[in-house]
């Protein structure tokens, strides 16, 4: 007796609902982001026409582009580089029997559990008026002014904080993989004669790189998507210093109501990430255990 088509198949039909919500909530704004990008849309009336590709010509001559790109490469670079070594060494530190590992777990999970706009306010008080008053007690030149007020160091506080807060995600990413390593390797390891940097390089590390490339991903995409710390911070000043591309799109869109502009900005923003990502993706499966 043959089985009916739905007992059959029965199984895709718990891929209808993601299937239709990404296709409602991705595929359908993607496609259509992609259209206005080829308009002189303003978001304000219904009334546009198109362009072609002038958009994104425009935005390779914008100095705003230009510079939003600048801090973007250097927010990113900031994520990935921090986000990958802080995460390893705290993971590799509260990995190792100590006391009180449980509470410096919870410590270093806080960030994550707070609102990253609360962050940003909490942070721009402090380097109002707390840290201005640190650089005058131990008579610190350039701790003595707002570092958010200078164009100088603006990115670098703002990269700080984003840090601070996005750090602790990647090391309970870390932990985990530290602790899923086959406690027998490790045990024949030690009795072979190894030492601690050889245990790590050659046994620790090659099982780490599926988390390594979590974590790369996930800084990739806080740093190239930045905007509520950046925006509750600085609102991208001084002097555009610390607008990314994220921030770019927003300002574009609702300050300038230049609506296509900003979706073709989105548009580039994807096809990075997307570029990136692909390449990451396909370095890392070379080296995976």
């Amino acid at each position: 007796m043959k089985k009916s088509f739905l007992s059959r198949h029965w199984g895709y039909l718990f891929l209808i609902i993601p299937i239709v919500l990404q296709i409602v909530f991705f595929f359908t704004p993607l496609a259509q982001g992609f259209f206005l990008s080829l308009t002189n849309y303003t978001g304000l009336t219904q009334n546009y026409d198109l362009v072609g590709f002038s958009n994104y010509t425009a935005a390779f001559s914008d100095p705003r582009f230009i510079s939003s790109i600048r801090f973007t490469t250097l927010f990113t670079i900031v994520m990935i580089v921090g986000q990958i070594t802080i995460g390893l060494g705290v993971g590799l530190l509260l990995n190792e029997k100590m006391p009180g590992r449980g509470f410096f777990r919870t410590t270093y999970f806080f960030p994550a559990v707070l609102s990253t706009v609360t962050v940003g306010l909490i942070f721009s008080q402090i380097f109002n008026y707390g840290i201005p008053q640190i650089g005058e007690l131990f008579d610190i030149e350039f701790l003595k002014n707002n570092l958010l007020a200078s164009a100088s160091t603006a990115p670098w506080a703002v990269s700080f904080v984003a840090l601070w807060q996005g750090v602790a995600m990647p090391i309970i990413i870390f932990l985990a993989g530290l602790q899923s390593i086959p406690t027998e390797i490790l045990e024949a390891a030690k009795i072979d004669g190894a030492t601690e940097v050889q245990t790590f390089f050659n046994i620790k590390l090659p099982y780490l790189l599926p988390s390594i490339s979590i974590v790369f991903i996930l800084a990739l995409k806080s740093g190239l998507t930045a905007f509520d710390n950046i925006f509750a911070l600085t609102g991208g000043g001084p002097q555009n210093s610390t607008t990314s591309l994220g921030l770019l799109v927003y300002n574009t869109a609702f300050t300038f109501n230049q609506a296509g502009y900003a979706n073709a900005i989105a548009m580039i923003l994807f096809l990075i990430i997307i570029i990136i990502s692909i390449v990451q993706l396909h370095i890392s499966s070379r080296f995976e255990v």
